[in-house]
Formats: C-alpha cells, sequence, structure tokens
C-alpha cells in the first residue's frame, strides 16, 4: 500500500483531504457538499461514482485513450498490446457506465513502435495534464460541450490478469516482445523457469528465425528464445531477488536457464 500522489500533492500544497473506502457512501458525499464544489475531476480512479453525488455534481474523467477504443481498467497496456499505431488521452463526463461517458475533449498522438508501458504513460499524463486544465478553462466561461461515444466503436481494456505475465513461447515473437512492453515497468512480463522459479523479462526484440519453441540459446552474450514463429532476443532481464540487467551481464554470472514444462513446445 502506498500513498497516490495526488493526496501526496494535497498534503504538500495544505488542502483538505478525504481519503475513503467508498466514495459513495453518505458521509463521504456529505463531506463533498460541505465542499461546495463546482465540479470534480477523476482520473484512475477505481471506484464505480453513483447517484446522489453522480447527478449532483458535474465530474470529469481523464482517461489514457482514445475513446470508445480501450474503455476499462488497462488502456495503456492494451493499446500496446494490440500493436496500436495511435493513443491519446480523452476528457469525458463521467457516467453511470465505466468510461462511457460523453467525450468533451480529445487528443491524440503516435504511439513509438519500441515504446513501452513507462514511456507511454508518462507522455499521456502530460498531455492528460494540459487537457484537463482546458476543459476546465473552456467550462468557466460555459464553452464546455460534449458529444456521445459512438457505442458501435466500443472496446474494453481488460484488467491485467496475473496469468497474462507469463510468456508463453507458443506464441509467435512479435505478440510476447509487445507483451513484454506493455508490463514494463510496473508488473513485468516474466519466464518461468524450470523448478518454479522466474526470470523477469524487462526489454525484448523480436527476430526472424527458427528456433525450436521454448529453448533458450546464449550465443556471443546474447540470448534468444525460440517462438512459435520469430526468435525473441532477450536484451534486459531480472533475475529474482536481482535488479534489471543487460542479458550479457546476467549470461556472467548465470548459467542458461531452463524453462518450465509449460513453455516447453
Amino acid at each position: 500500500m502506498a500513498s497516490p500522489p495526488a493526496a501526496d500533492a494535497a498534503r504538500e500544497a495544505g488542502l483538505e483531504l478525504l481519503q475513503t473506502e467508498s466514495v459513495n457512501r453518505p458521509d463521504a458525499v456529505d463531506r463533498v457538499r460541505a465542499a461546495g464544489p463546482e465540479l470534480g475531476v477523476v482520473c484512475a480512479f477505481g471506484q464505480l461514482i453513483k447517484d446522489p453525488l453522480l447527478s449532483e455534481l458535474l465530474m470529469l474523467n481523464v482517461h489514457p485513450s482514445l475513446l470508445p477504443r480501450w474503455r476499462g481498467a488497462a488502456p495503456i497496456e492494451r493499446a500496446i498490446m494490440a500493436s496500436d499505431e495511435r493513443t491519446g488521452v480523452t476528457i469525458i463526463r463521467v457516467g453511470a457506465g465505466y468510461d462511457s461517458g460523453p467525450i468533451a475533449l480529445q487528443e491524440e498522438g503516435a504511439v513509438g513502435a519500441k515504446e513501452d508501458y513507462g514511456s507511454l504513460a508518462g507522455r499521456l499524463a502530460e498531455v492528460g495534464g494540459e487537457l484537463i486544465v482546458r476543459a476546465l478553462d473552456l467550462h468557466a466561461t460555459g464553452a464546455l460541450e460534449f458529444a456521445d461515444q459512438d457505442e458501435l466503436q466500443a472496446t474494453y481494456a481488460e484488467k491485467i490478469d496475473p496469468a497474462e505475465r507469463r510468456l508463453d513461447p507458443r506464441r509467435p515473437a512479435d505478440e510476447l516482445e509487445r507483451r513484454v512492453r506493455a508490463l514494463n515497468p510496473h508488473l513485468g512480463a516474466y519466464l518461468e523457469l524450470d523448478g518454479g522459479g522466474r526470470l523477469v523479462v524487462r526489454a525484448a526484440v523480436k527476430e526472424d528465425g527458427e528456433l525450436q519453441p521454448g529453448r533458450l540459446v546464449a550465443e556471443g552474450g546474447e540470448l534468444r528464445l525460440g517462438c512459435a514463429a520469430g526468435v525473441l532476443r532477450l536484451e534486459l532481464v531480472q533475475p529474482a531477488g536481482g535488479r534489471p540487467m543487460p542479458v550479457e551481464a546476467y549470461l556472467r554470472g548465470h548459467p542458461v536457464p531452463q524453462l518450465g514444462e509449460r513453455s516447453v513446445g
């Protein structure tokens, strides 16, 4: 458990802070009412806001995707996994559904070919901060307008299941490369080793070639994994209890790892 950055910022600024198990509890709603807000702003807020607060207060949500694509808990990860070339940030009005409210503002940009979650999330956070300030300025002048989302274009970004972190070499190498990027650095994808251990993969590159799925081959300070289609060259790994390190350094202090039965083709 860690204090949310928004809570830390509020403390530093000397602002009144309310952290509650449910913002829908009567006592929490009363605290919000007592503050007399003109509107609310939420971002990565895990609670579903319900009436009476939902109907009493205009609330804007900062969402890191081009809604209606990738509604839900993991829009950045799913965009990378799906090899989306474009993504962005959307400001919507909070409604009863998950990320389904009408759109106020939207800004899109490219997803870098080698970009991981860390770099993309950082860029989108900056865009989101600028976009929500623009929305607040428009609201202050009465010029903030909304447009309904196209439900036919909606897709859902499911929360990352723990099982999705495991890299299965029976899948294509390009898919595994995207998964590594999508889960780095906050979650981390891993190879399941013989004996039940894990080798976390922080960076990897898909290459053409053929190698038996599940076989790891070390040569010239490089480590390659055979996949269903293509080969995955591991670049940055993290052994259990250790820190991320280049593969060359890892191989100097460790034998070539052997994968567990579930990962051997």
